[in-house]
């Protein structure tokens, strides 16, 4: 049985070998109809590109790179996914690397990827702006949840959700909140916290803000006794991680959400849904940063014009926040 080259798909189909090419190298070139059709037939005929081959005409490794910050941090991992679903679709691979929640380490190991890539999907890096642009001077790069200037970037506003948040915390009769701050190098955090103090300042509602806090299980569990202290009852937690170490903390010191407290976290990773009580958070778009990162690469790729995306989290109720304790509802 004699190999399966794309004239044989150009054949079956009755189209040209360059378009069953393009479908496959530049996707985004080819009408999407014509390119299902491609996919079908390259599927239904055992065909399978020759990466390295391809590489070699067109210059192209047919890889990317994906920095993440803190693997073990539970937003990543779908995130990972979504990246790789979408690059898969392009017949394009993924490099994963992770920083370790060193900031300082990202500008090299960017510089490593970008040797081996055509190009660079850098997630919530904690780097300094600048050391981050020379490291990707000259290479294709995407970045997701932060703002650098001459990059595109995708990211997820939470903005108005947060303001929502601790809209509903106040109509539950909170009077008093409390802000966990996530990592002082995060640009998340720095957001989040801005959104939420502003709120405050508009309302009037009285905020303590306590942190910053690495967004980690343990530190939310640390924090619990600070938060016990400062009279909140309401607390707005930097992410989901951070939030189920608060209610875990609280409750060995025998303080329970809702009961007592009420606890609101970011990003609504599958940490917040099956935990228990579940966990009241801000939903974030993940799977659609992922793609949207995808398809801003290829658009950088392929010398397109390209605008960044502005994502939005949405609010998304559940057990840990209810009415504030009668005692203090003044």
């Amino acid at each position: 049985m004699s190999r399966v080259t794309i004239y044989s798909i150009a054949r079956e189909l009755g189209i040209s070998a360059s378009t069953v090419s393009r479908a496959f190298s530049r996707p985004e070139l080819v009408r999407a109809d014509v390119r299902e059709q491609i996919m079908t037939e390259a599927d239904r005929l055992g065909y399978t590109p020759n990466r390295a081959a391809r590489g070699l005409a067109t210059g192209r490794a047919g890889i990317i790179g994906l920095l993440v910050p803190d693997i073990t941090n539970p937003f990543f991992p779908p995130l990972v996914r979504a990246v790789e679903q979408a690059a898969g679709e392009r017949d394009v691979a993924v490099l994963l690397v992770d920083a370790g929640s060193n900031g300082a380490a990202e500008p090299r190991l960017v510089r490593q990827l970008a040797a081996q890539v055509d190009g660079l999907v850098i997630a919530s890096p904690r780097a300094p702006s600048a050391a981050l642009k020379e490291a990707v001077a000259g290479v294709r790069t995407v970045v997701v949840n932060r703002t650098i200037q001459g990059l595109p970037a995708v990211i997820c506003d939470n903005t108005g959700a947060l303001r929502e948040a601790a809209d509903h915390l106040v109509g539950h009769g909170h009077k008093k909140l409390a802000l966990l701050r996530g990592p002082a190098t995060s640009w998340a955090a720095g957001r989040r916290a801005q959104a939420v103090r502003r709120w405050a300042d508009e309302r009037g509602v009285e905020l303590v803000e306590l942190g910053p806090f690495e967004a980690q299980f343990e530190d939310g569990q640390a924090a619990a006794r600070v938060l016990v202290e400062s009279g909140a009852t309401g607390i707005l937690a930097f992410d989901d991680l951070m939030a189920a170490g608060v209610v875990s903390g609280l409750a060995e010191l025998g303080v329970h959400a809702p009961a007592d407290v009420s606890v609101v976290g970011c990003d609504d990773v599958l940490l917040a849904r099956t935990m228990t009580p579940a966990l009241t958070t801000v939903t974030a778009p993940i799977d659609q940063l992922g793609r949207q990162a995808i398809e801003l690469l290829g658009q950088v790729v392929s010398g397109e014009p390209v605008r960044s995306v502005r994502l939005e989290g949405v609010l998304t109720v559940r057990g840990t926040t209810g009415p504030a304790p009668r005692r203090h509802r003044g």
